[in-house]
């Protein structure tokens, strides 16, 4: 499939319904982490994450090592987004947070559609992930202090039932059976996956066993 058919299958699959928590369940930590003590439904804040698939020749998707020294989710892999500013759509919140995080040009990128949004409860965000697309390995450079690396993933890396695995980890006090992807050096784990999740299903994935035991 060349990557302008793959790229067309993507458009169309997010106009039709989504499967929304059944894929993301597959990539979910169990059991999901709780709300903040005190908190108030009203108080959430929205966030936009930009998906970016590019050729490689083959599909690729960006992702970040978020900085260490950042006071939420520091170290940890996830989409180019953050919060989304008063009067901005989602689209033009992932691709502004796109540039300022990867450095990526945001003419350069088609928007296709959103998937399922997803609260991110131990920072008090809604999550909207923004899929977006650019018809060639785009220049990226990271911003110093917020991403440590970027990382440039092959979807059949994602694919590969040798990259699923999972572990038990202790997570505010509790014991949490936790999913993840084994890819680039880094696990990917949390909201990262369960947006991975849902964007995979859309072209055909489904986990298998997974390594390390249930």
């Amino acid at each position: 499939m060349t990557f302008a058919a793959f790229e067309a299958q993507v458009r169309a699959a997010l106009q039709a319904p989504l499967p929304g928590l059944i894929a993301q369940q597959a990539l979910a930590p169990n059991p999901r982490r709780r709300w903040p003590a005190g908190h108030e439904p009203g108080t959430r804040r929205e966030a936009a994450g930009l998906l970016l698939i590019f050729p490689a020749p083959d599909p690729h998707i960006v992702l970040t090592v978020r900085h260490g020294s950042l006071p939420q989710h520091g170290g940890q892999v996830s989409l180019p987004g953050g919060a989304v500013e008063p009067g901005e759509t989602l689209g033009a919140a992932a691709l502004r947070e796109a540039h300022e995080e990867i450095g990526l040009p945001p003419g350069a990128v088609s928007l296709l559609g959103a998937l399922t949004p997803l609260d991110i409860r131990v920072s008090n965000f809604r999550l909207h992930p923004i899929v977006g697309a650019t018809g060639a390995v785009p220049p990226l450079a990271p911003a110093a202090g917020e991403v440590a690396r970027i990382l440039t993933v092959p979807l059949a890396a994602l694919r590969d039932p040798a990259r699923f695995h999972r572990e038990a980890r202790q997570i505010d006090g509790r014991t949490v059976d936790v999913p993840f992807f084994d890819v680039a050096g880094e696990q990917v784990w949390g909201a990262t996956a369960m947006i991975l999740a849902e964007f995979l299903w859309l072209t055909g994935w489904r986990p298998g066993p997974a390594a390390g035991g249930e």
